[in-house]
């Protein structure tokens, strides 16, 4: 029987809920479990696709295609798991195909209600998504774990609080549980934990017809024992069934945090789960990598040059890339926020103190990282931190629009071409170096673009990322673009030592470029962090902090190794819960 966990939050939206529900299967998995993930969001957007990231954070991007919120981004990091775009909810979707059945005649006769019709959509969505593998060996999952986004109380998550309601007595009592996250403030006036926020939100979710096996208590500091038995006392709980998930050093903390609560032996007897109490070996490299995250001596500073630079979780994933490969090579990561409208001449006559601090920042960074974005605003000031990059031979990363302006820059300032530019920001140019897709339909905006997994085919022997990826002949990375370089202009680069070293299967779209005589200038189409595991970085990250921290050459030189004290120890376990690997080296890429 499928075992469902559902996890809901209360308080204050952005509670953790994603971390916790992430951290929540990874023990499960590290039990031998295959653990799949539902995200619910109760927005009315069908997908993720059209937000700004200042809305919800980055848009993640699935294999499929699927344009989807950044938590699942976290499942897939967490967990290795690949998911798809149904493994996201949103109140859309489900309205979407309730109105569809209605118009087809499946309800002839009914009055279409939220009670019983939308909700019974929910329920049979989440039963069916369930069962879809999502490990690379095909096995059906054993757990879902379901994050519920929003808070408790809201109005528009209503019709799915009701719907999981009715979904525990569907499933039966030791198939479901209800993890409930909730806020322990702490004000600085008596310095005491609080939990009226708690006991309410309780009190709403319990109003509402469901009872929570666990209470997760979000707090600055570890909770005391009285507030446990408060918290016990007023929520109906036994105290052991109050978990505190304090502020931790490392986000791979939680996981340990939670085990060394007994998580795992309430869950296997509330539910019923045959889960064998042998040493885990999985939550041993998590415990590994969140020791050595604390150890790290050496610095390693990226200029991330971007225009949503105001909100860390507009970049999560990149920065969770960049994070893989600083830990990967032992070194402490310092990422320096750029907003490139900063970096522009313009700037310098209005704020002269912004243009000043930016360019400094981007000077004294070791590295530079110019990500994908939408939109006119600031790349201008992304095309003077290539040129930064390029002349003054600091590693460089472009990635997507990052890319794309790199091969801008190479046209205006080697070519000679003054008004080159892509036909998104200026469709009049002489010389159009980037040009819209033949399948970017402009009527329509949600989900028009080349999106998901996509081969790319190294076309060069002597090309550096394709020694970084273990000297594959391709590789299958997840995409994101309206638009791609010109390849009709590809050889007027080419002469000059601007190579486009992968192409995509029909030679026609360029998605990778490299620089000669330079450290690491490298650009790329797709978007690699969306791939990039803790224990398996992704390949162009890994090279640009490599290059940054002057490791690069003598990584190549080793054949792609790492030296022994930077790998991880024998017992670390890989994701899958047998297997272990000896030493962090980076898989090629053509037997996944």
């Amino acid at each position: 029987m499928m075992k469902y966990i559902l996890v809901t939050g209360g308080v204050i939206s952005g509670i953790g809920k994603g971390i916790i529900a992430s951290s929540m299967g990874t023990i499960l998995k590290s039990c031998g479990l295959h653990v799949t993930a539902i995200k619910i969001d109760p927005y009315i957007n069908i997908d993720a696709g059209t937000f700004s990231p200042y809305e919800h954070g980055e848009v993640f991007v699935l294999d499929d295609g699927g344009e989807v919120d950044l938590d699942l981004g976290n499942y897939e990091r967490f967990l290795d798991i690949r998911l798809t775009r149904d493994n996201n909810l949103t109140t859309g979707k489900i309205y979407q195909s309730v109105i569809n059945k209605e118009r087809r005649g499946d309800y002839l006769g009914k009055t279409v209600q939220v009670v019983p019709h939308i909700t019974d959509a929910i329920q049979e969505w989440v039963v069916k998504q369930a069962r879809v593998p999502v490990d690379d060996d095909d096995v059906e999952p054993q757990v879902c774990v379901i994050e519920l986004g929003g808070t408790v109380g809201d109005i528009e998550s209503m019709p799915f609080i009701e719907a999981f309601r009715q979904f525990q007595f569907k499933v039966k009592r030791e198939n479901f549980c209800n993890i409930h996250v909730s806020l322990i403030p702490q004000p600085s006036a008596t310095g005491e934990q609080k939990t009226k926020p708690t006991q309410n939100s309780v009190r709403e979710l319990r109003g509402l017809g469901l009872s929570p096996d666990l209470i997760m208590c979000r707090c600055s500091t570890a909770l005391e024992n009285s507030v446990k038995e408060k918290i016990s006392m007023f929520c109906h709980v036994e105290p052991q069934q109050v978990i505190c998930v304090h502020d931790v050093s490392s986000i791979y903390r939680v996981p340990l945090l939670l085990e060394d609560q007994g998580v795992v032996g309430y869950l296997s007897k509330r539910l019923n789960m045959p889960i064998e109490t042998r040493p885990r070996k999985m939550l041993t490299k998590w415990k590994e990598m969140s020791d050595r995250s604390d150890r790290l001596l050496e610095h390693c500073s990226i200029a991330l040059v971007g225009k949503y630079t105001k909100f860390s979780d507009s970049y999560a994933s990149v920065i969770k890339a960049l994070e893989h490969s600083a830990l990967a090579i032992s070194n402490k990561l310092e990422v320096k926020y750029i907003d490139s409208a900063n970096l522009e001449p313009s700037t310098l006559q209005e704020e002269p103190v912004k243009y000043h601090e930016a360019w400094q920042k981007l000077c004294s960074a070791d590295g530079i990282l110019v990500p994908g974005g939408f939109g006119v605003r600031g790349t201008e000031g992304k095309i003077q931190a290539i040129n930064w990059a390029r002349k003054q031979k600091k590693p460089f990363l472009g990635v997507c629009l990052g890319m794309q302006l790199a091969v801008c820059e190479f046209a205006r300032n080697t070519l000679g071409w003054e008004d080159a530019n892509s036909t998104e920001f200026d469709p009049e140019s002489k010389y159009p170096v980037v040009i819209d897709m033949p399948e970017h339909n402009p009527g329509q905006m949600g989900g028009t673009m080349r999106l998901g997994k996509r081969r790319t085919i190294f076309k060069t022997e002597n090309s550096v990322l394709r020694k970084l990826y273990g000297d594959a002949d391709y590789v299958d990375e997840r995409h994101r673009h309206r638009f791609e370089v010109n390849p009709e202009l590809k050889s007027h680069f080419e002469q000059k030592g601007f190579h486009f070293v992968g192409q995509d299967v029909e030679g026609e779209r360029m998605e990778v470029i490299e620089l000669d005589d330079h450290p690491y200038f490298v650009g790329v189409q797709y978007h690699p962090e969306f791939t990039s595991r803790p224990i398996k970085p992704s390949p162009p990250y890994l090279g640009l902090l490599l290059a940054a921290a002057g490791k690069l050459q003598s990584y190549l030189q080793k054949g792609c190794r790492l030296s022994p004290r930077d790998t991880y120890s024998d017992q670390s376990g890989s994701s899958t819960p047998d297997s272990e690997i000896s030493e962090l080296k980076l898989p090629s890429i053509s037997n996944e």
